[in-house]
């Protein structure tokens, strides 16, 4: 049992911690523009992998019952991965009013500006 409040506190942390972080840096005209800059392909394929590794840890963290940050934790893997659509849907996500506010909450802890649409 104490293995299990040990996993669960680690993966909550940690999600949290890296999701935050990618949601943080983010540039504040993301939004508008994406995130067009061009990548040596090294690390884009790393980006992509860590990318890939956020999104099924999220989605294990959706089940019920798995405690953690799974939205929050799938968002910041899609925000990493390379597919064609993808600033449209992460647009469609980081645009519903409820989730941009809190985004911009986290953002304003950190003294960084506010994404805007």
């Amino acid at each position: 049992m104490l293995w299990i409040l040990a996993t669960w506190v680690v993966t909550t942390v940690a999600t949290t911690l890296i999701a935050g972080a990618i949601l943080v840096t983010l540039p504040d005209d993301y939004l508008k523009e994406g995130d067009a800059r061009p990548r040596h392909w090294a690390a884009r394929i790393v980006r992509n992998l860590i990318g890939l590794v956020l999104v099924a840890v999220g989605i294990a963290l959706s089940i019920p019952g798995v405690p953690g940050q799974g939205v929050l934790t799938i968002l910041a893997g899609l925000i990493l991965i390379d597919f064609p659509g993808r600033h449209r849907l992460v647009r469609s996500i980081i645009g519903r009013p409820a989730i941009l506010a809190a985004l911009n909450r986290l953002r304003a802890r950190f003294k960084r500006r506010p994404l805007t649409l």
